[in-house]
């Protein structure tokens, strides 16, 4: 291959940016590294966790940088998929915060897991390797 790809940075596309930066900041524990404008209401935020990073963008600013997105749904069948440490204590502190859309539970495949549902339907995936 003559290129390397170094990272990859969900970009969502939110109804409403400021329920979803709480979300993801009160709810899951990331940092906002960043917000434009620096006051609310914000069009942008990129969010910190660890090495995970996430883009949230507000619906009407993506729509005019990409027009495609206009008629396009939120949430769809997108999952953010985030390896975790200690995933009964992250279970313990979410499940009753969160909609779960899959339980908790060892899969064959080798991990434990649970899923649930941000604001806008987005699916995410908290799994920890089974020791």
């Amino acid at each position: 291959m003559p290129y390397v790809l170094n990272k990859l940075t969900p970009n969502l596309v939110v109804s409403d940016l400021q329920r979803s930066l709480e979300f993801y900041r009160d709810v899951l524990g990331f940092a906002v590294a960043m917000a434009v404008p620096d006051e609310p209401p914000h069009v942008f935020a990129a969010l910190r966790s660890g090495e995970v990073e996430i883009f949230l963008n507000a619906r009407e600013s993506a729509v005019s940088e990409y027009p495609a997105f206009r008629d396009r749904p939120l949430g769809g069948t997108l999952t953010l998929f985030i390896d975790v440490q200690g995933i009964h204590a992250v279970y313990d502190s979410l499940r009753s915060r969160v909609k779960m859309v899959m339980p908790f539970e060892k899969k064959w495949y080798g991990v434990t897991e649970f899923a649930f549902e941000d604001p806008d339907g987005y699916i995410i995936t908290f799994a920890e390797q089974n020791v």
